[in-house]
């Protein structure tokens, strides 16, 4: 039971901070495209 405590306590800011990071959202820099990123190969272009 302590270890798993310990892990708890561990784990905590580490998961506080990714939390963090995902509500911030922080834009890239540099200029981005308003186009969606294609997540499969479309294929050559006809």
């Amino acid at each position: 039971m302590r270890a798993l405590a310990a892990a708890a306590i561990g784990l905590a800011p580490v998961l506080l901070f990714v939390l963090l990071v995902a509500l911030v959202e922080l834009p890239p820099e540099g200029p981005t495209s308003p186009r969606p990123l294609l997540t499969a190969d479309p294929g050559p272009k006809k």
